[in-house]
C-alpha cells in the first residue's frame, strides 16, 4: 500500500469517525436533558390541576420509555434501508429527523395552555426522536468500524459510546448553566425549552459532516453477498442484548435517573443532583476510550465482564454511600465518579463487540436491534421501573438492585464470548457464527 494510500484512507477513518459519532451525541444530549429536566417536564406537561408530583413523574418518564420501545422498530425499519441502499444516505435521513423533532419539543404548547393535548404532543415528538434514534446507533457503529484500521476496531468503536458521555455532559451542563443563571420561577416557564432549541444549529453541523461522508468500502464489496440465515441473525440479536443490559441499566440508572432519585427521595437540590450526575458522567467519559483500546489487545471479554462485575459488587455499597448524611460530599462525589467509571469498561468495547456479531450485509440493521431492543427494555423503562417500585415498597434501595440484577445476567452472557486470539479485529466483516473468533 503506497504512502498515498494509508493517508487517504487515515483521512477517511477520521471523517467516518466524526461523521458517524456527531449524531450520537446529539441524540444523548437531548435525552439526557429530558431526564435532567423531568420534574420540569413533569410539571408542565403532565400536571393538571389536583394531580400529584409523583403520579406526573412516573407519565413523565412513562414518554420516555415510550420513545426507547420505538428504537427497535427504527433500527428494523433504517436496518433495512442500511444493509439495502447504504449507511451513508440513511445516516443523514435520520439526523435529520432527530434534528427537527427535537428542536419541535423546545416550541410545545404546555398544559397549562393546551390542556391534553399538550402529552400528546410531546409523546408524538417523542415517538420520532425513538424512531431516529434507532436507526442512528447501528448505522453510525457500522461506519465507525467497517472503516477502522486493523486491530483498532475496539478504539474507533469507543468512540460511539465517548459521545453518550459528552452527549450526557453536554446536558447536564446546558441543564446545570440554567439553573445557575435563572431562577426556579423562570427555569420552569421558559428556561427548559433552550437546550431542546439549541439542537438546531447542532444537527445542521451533524448532518453537513454527513453530507461530506463516502460509503464504506465493506458495504460495496459485500452488498450483494448472501445474507446469513434469518435464525442465525436473531439468535446473535439476543445475545448481543444480554450482553449490553448491565451496560444499558446501570448506564441509564446512574448517568441519567439518578439527578431525579437525588432530589424526590433524598431530598437533594436540583444543583446538587445536577453536580452528582456530571461526575458520574465524567467518571464515564474517562474510562471509556481507554476500555475500547484496551479490549483490542486482551479481548472485549475481559474488559466487559470486569465492569458488570464490579456494578454487582459495589451498586448497593454506593447506594447506601450516598443515602448517608454522615459522609462528605467529596467521598460522596468520589463514589458516583466511580460509578460511571465501571459503566464505562462496558462502554468501550460495547459497540465493537456488536459489530462484530454480525456480517456486513446484516449489521446494520443486526447490532442496531440488538443495541435498541436491550436499551428499550433496561434504559426506557428504567426511571419508570424504579419511581414506580420505590412508590409502591418505599425501598430507596431500587436504584442498586436494578443495576446488579441486570449486571448480573450480563455477566453470564459475557462469560460465552471466546477468549481473544490473535486474529483481525479490525476485519470489515466476519460471518456470524465465526466473528468473535476472528474478532475477539
Amino acid at each position: 500500500m503506497t504512502r498515498l494510500h494509508q493517508d487517504h484512507r487515515a483521512v477517511r477513518s477520521r471523517k467516518a469517525l466524526v461523521a458517524g459519532s456527531v449524531g450520537n451525541l446529539i441524540e444523548w444530549y437531548e435525552f439526557g436533558v429530558y431526564g435532567y429536566f423531568a420534574t420540569v417536564i413533569a410539571a408542565r406537561f403532565f400536571t393538571p390541576e389536583g394531580g400529584s408530583e409523583a403520579e406526573a413523574l412516573v407519565k413523565t418518564y412513562a414518554s420516555f420509555a415510550l420513545a426507547f420501545f420505538f428504537r427497535p422498530v427504527g433500527a428494523a425499519l433504517f436496518g433495512r434501508l442500511g444493509d439495502r441502499i447504504g449507511r451513508r444516505p440513511v445516516l443523514i435521513l435520520v439526523i435529520a429527523l432527530m434534528t427537527v423533532a427535537t428542536t419541535l419539543i423546545g416550541a410545545l404548547p404546555t398544559y397549562d395552555r393546551v390542556g391534553a393535548l399538550a402529552p400528546w404532543l410531546l409523546t408524538f415528538l417523542r415517538v420520532l426522536q425513538g424512531l431516529s434514534a434507532g436507526g442512528e446507533f447501528g448505522g453510525a457503529v457500522s461506519v465507525m468500524t467497517e472503516f477502522a484500521p486493523p486491530g483498532r476496531r475496539g478504539l474507533y468503536g469507543s468512540w460511539q459510546s465517548f459521545t453518550v458521555a459528552l452527549g450526557l455532559l453536554c446536558g447536564a451542563g446546558a441543564a446545570a448553566l440554567l439553573a445557575t443563571v435563572l431562577n426556579a420561577e423562570q427555569l420552569a416557564d421558559w428556561g427548559w425549552r433552550l437546550p431542546f432549541l439549541l439542537t438546531l444549529p447542532l444537527g445542521l453541523g451533524a448532518l453537513w459532516l454527513r453530507l461530506r461522508l463516502d460509503e464504506t468500502p465493506a458495504f460495496r464489496a459485500e452488498r450483494e453477498a448472501e445474507r446469513p440465515p434469518v435464525r442465525e441473525v436473531a439468535g446473535a440479536i439476543v445475545l448481543g442484548a444480554g450482553r449490553i443490559m448491565g451496560w444499558a441499566a446501570a448506564g441509564y440508572t446512574f448517568l441519567v435517573v439518578l439527578p431525579s432519585y437525588l432530589q424526590s427521595t433524598l431530598d437533594a437540590t436540583f444543583q446538587q443532583a445536577l453536580i452528582a450526575t456530571v461526575l458520574a458522567n465524567f467518571g464515564f467519559a474517562v474510562t471509556i476510550v481507554p476500555a475500547g483500546w484496551l479490549s483490542d489487545r486482551l479481548g472485549r471479554r475481559a474488559v466487559m465482564l470486569t465492569g458488570a462485575l464490579l456494578v454487582v459488587v459495589l451498586a448497593v455499597p454506593l447506594l447506601n454511600l450516598l443515602q448517608d448524611p454522615g459522609v462528605s460530599l467529596t467521598v460522596k462525589g468520589a463514589a458516583v465518579w466511580g460509578a460511571g467509571a465501571v459503566v464505562g469498561l462496558m462502554a468501550g468495547p460495547g459497540p465493537a463487540m456488536l459489530a462484530e456479531l454480525f456480517p456486513t450485509n446484516v449489521r446494520y440493521t443486526g447490532l442496531g436491534l440488538a443495541y435498541a431492543l436491550s436499551n428499550a427494555v433496561f434504559s426506557g423503562c428504567a426511571g419508570l421501573i424504579i419511581a414506580e417500585t420505590i412508590e409502591r415498597t418505599g425501598s430507596v434501595d431500587i436504584p442498586a438492585y436494578y443495576a446488579a440484577a441486570t449486571c448480573a445476567v450480563s455477566v453470564l452472557a459475557l462469560a460465552t464470548v471466546p477468549k481473544a486470539r490473535v486474529g483481525g479485529p479490525g476485519a470489515a466483516a466476519a460471518p456470524v457464527g465465526d466473528a468473535e473468533g476472528k474478532a475477539r
